[in-house]
């Protein structure tokens, strides 16, 4: 009888061999959606340049419901932050890791007389895994720069494509409660209407605001698939967590610009 050649695998470490796994699943999985993918940084070209989608922005600076006259206060970047966490799921999840994917370039307008605000921010500017963001959601692994990388490259180009569809937009209304607003969430191209908690606090003399807030989403609301490899050993819920904090004023006009403050 022939003798059986011993299998390649027999000789290899279980570590080696948990390292194996894990590289095969990190190489696969991606997305603002997706559990870990820690492959090298693309190059460049390779990801979607930001478009100068000059209309959506103007749509959001000065909405179709905004009338003239009203007193709006506009949205300030740098003291608003937009946060999204995904977590992995699967038999092989502790290979994984769950990530905070934000936004600190939010844009959009408030009305309050209205009970009306909208707001939108680019897919490719949003920043994965920082280290803060990650403490303050309680998670404890910390991904290398390439999982970082290959996270964000996953999420632009294999998932949302960002390239076709650029902006995530934010319609919110009061309809009475005033701790809950009705909202139409559009991302991937496809518009949903959820309720949305909110806090707000608002300044006497009615000049500026802060808003915050965070709900629960699943990714296959709006048309994307969780992603899920190794027959589902390793895979992203489907649940994702929005939460945000957002800060508006009255925006003063320039000497000589001709516009009227709130305007």
């Amino acid at each position: 009888m022939p003798r059986q050649q011993p299998s390649p695998m027999q000789h290899v470490r279980p570590s080696a061999l948990r390292a194996w796994v894990h590289a095969c699943a990190y190489a696969c999985a991606g997305a603002l959606l997706a559990a870990c993918s820690p492959f090298a940084t693309p190059p460049a070209a390779q990801l979607p340049a930001p478009a100068a989608d000059t209309t959506a922005m103007a749509a959001t600076q000065t909405p179709a419901w905004l009338r003239r006259g009203t007193q709006a206060l506009h949205i300030v970047p740098q003291e608003s932050l937009l946060t999204i966490t995904v977590r992995r799921g699967g038999a092989l999840a502790r290979l994984g890791h769950d990530h905070v994917i934000a936004s600190r370039s939010l844009q959009g307008v408030v009305a309050p007389a209205q009970g009306r605000a909208a707001f939108q921010f680019r897919l490719d500017e949003m920043r994965v895994d920082e280290e803060g963001l990650r403490q303050a959601a309680g998670l404890t692994s910390t991904p290398s720069a390439d999982a970082i990388a290959g996270t964000r490259h996953n999420m632009l180009v294999r998932v949302l494509e960002a390239e076709r569809y650029p902006w995530v937009s934010i319609d919110a209304r009061r309809t009475g409660n005033k701790e809950v607003l009705d909202a139409d969430i559009t991302l991937h191209g496809v518009t949903r209407s959820v309720q949305l908690p909110v806090r707000i606090e608002e300044t006497a003399d009615g000049k500026s605001l802060q808003a915050s807030g965070s709900l629960l989403l699943k990714q296959s609301d709006f048309g994307i698939v969780p992603f899920a490899i190794l027959g589902g050993a390793m895979a992203v819920q489907d649940q994702m967590e929005l939460a945000f904090r957002i800060t508006a004023r009255r925006q003063i006009s320039a000497p000589g610009s001709g516009a009227s403050p709130g305007q």
